[in-house]
């Protein structure tokens, strides 16, 4: 069942390599849900750039077919954000300049939450700077909150 407002949630570039390239079975149900429309993927030229580079990157060997193959799956998922809020909220800086878009990103996009496995935008969830904006969730953690909410509303359609 489709909720009436999907989760919006903008995911890292290393979630988004285990989530289009490895088809991690451990995070397969976070690509599920985007792909069911439980969860809308919100995306920018800048995250979407980085994807695209890490894609090339030797270590994973892609041939050029395959790079396009995990792009095209994982765009044809998203809402891409193309413009900031006028009046932006002021974002507290992440330790590692280069994870800032994403911050930005889920909050020009209006995210829920922001799931990633980076060590610099988890320590900004653990000091809680970003409270009433957006969550900051590892993989592991969207996997346990959505099978919780899965369960609880089992249990209260059974009740």
């Amino acid at each position: 069942m489709i909720p009436a407002t999907p989760r919006r949630v903008v995911f890292d570039t290393n979630v988004l390599v285990s989530l289009y390239v490895f088809a991690d079975s451990r995070f397969a149900a976070l690509r599920g849900k985007v792909e069911q429309g439980e969860w809308q993927a919100l995306s920018n030229d800048a995250c979407l750039g980085e994807f695209a580079r890490v894609l090339n990157y030797p270590i994973f060997a892609l041939t050029a077919e395959r790079q396009a193959q995990a792009l095209a799956a994982y765009e044809q998922t998203l809402i891409r954000i193309t413009t900031a809020a006028a009046m932006p909220i002021m974002l507290p800086r992440c330790s590692d300049r280069d994870d800032q878009k994403f911050l930005e990103l889920a909050r020009d996009g209006a995210a829920d939450w922001l799931v990633t496995a980076d060590k610099a935008l988890l320590k900004l969830a653990r000091r809680d700077r970003l409270h009433g904006l957006f969550r900051i969730l590892t993989p592991e953690a969207a996997m346990e909150t959505t099978m919780e909410a899965t369960m609880g509303a089992t249990l209260g359609a059974l009740l």
